[in-house]
């Protein structure tokens, strides 16, 4: 352990200085910084994102939808900078007020329905297509089961473990401790699941697959963070085995281009409003 501590004050106050490398956007109020009208294409659905893991999960999402041949799953996504503020836009937090991505505006109804949280829009797409979500009760509630465990579970890894391991201005023991105990407890969760099962749910392809596989399949390809040996995920043999399953589909590779501004320039695409925008990169 450190000899570090620290005492917190009565009161606290927002140090804007304080915060690493996310300080120029984190702060303790919500609503818009400033008045941006969101751009919107041609088609039903428009997105507005970025290809971070929660981005990822309706990209991925959406193609799998137009893989099976549901052309109404057609959509726009239109690049959201998180770390330039975008999201703090009046048109954006219009769509989610609590100013994170991804969001959704379906157009197709009347009069246009937001969704917000990626879980949520999750849900809303299966439902609205009627797919990757089973129609029997228990097989449903399973697949819902670990969609919202994922929606529990993935600050752990992401504000917790990440921020603190990656991004924390300075590395402290108890912290990286603290959340590496519980992301491992979390693989092991899953690595246990998968003994039995092909896919998360059991032996379906549903929505809880394309919720989890973005982080936690992320994690043990070390896609993200580069802590895959520090945390040992080699010995999840279960999770790396449906980690590589689900990478393999061509609409899961070409799901998480979208929106992509970072690593190797062949597999990014900031904006995509066809399908051969990305016909061209995979």
């Amino acid at each position: 352990m450190s000899d570090l501590s620290y005492t917190p004050p009565k009161v606290w106050v927002w140090d804007a200085s304080n915060g690493g490398q996310f300080a120029n956007i984190n702060r303790p109020v919500a609503g818009a910084t400033h008045e941006k009208i969101l751009p919107v294409g041609e088609h039903s659905l428009q997105l507005y994102s970025l290809g971070t893991p929660n981005g990822v999960k309706v990209t991925i999402m959406l193609e799998e939808l137009l893989a099976k041949g549901i052309t109404g799953a057609e959509y726009n996504a239109h690049l959201i900078r998180i770390g330039e503020g975008n999201q703090f836009s009046s048109g954006f937090v219009e769509i989610n007020p609590n100013s994170k991505i991804p969001a959704l505006i379906d157009n197709s109804v009347n009069p246009p329905l937001r969704v917000f949280e990626s879980g949520s829009i999750l849900l809303y797409l299966a439902e609205k297509f009627d797919a990757f979500i089973p129609k029997d009760l228990a097989k449903r509630t399973e697949c819902l089961n670990w969609l919202f465990w994922q929606m529990g579970a993935g600050p752990t890894l992401g504000g917790g473990f990440g921020h603190f391991y990656a991004y924390a201005p300075e590395k402290y023991e108890y912290p990286i401790n603290r959340f590496a105990m519980e992301v491992k407890r979390q693989l092991d969760v899953l690595d246990r699941q998968l003994a039995d099962n092909t896919y998360i749910a059991g032996e379906d392809y549903t929505i809880a697959d394309m919720a989890i596989w973005p982080w936690y399949g992320a994690l043990v390809n070390n896609d993200i963070y580069e802590a895959a040996e520090f945390l040992d995920t080699k010995s999840y043999k279960n999770v790396q085995r449906w980690a590589k399953l689900i990478r393999n589909r061509t609409a899961v590779q070409r799901g998480r281009s979208v929106n992509r501004v970072w690593g190797e320039e062949k597999n990014q695409l900031a904006e995509r409003h066809s399908a051969s925008d990305i016909d061209k990169i995979i």
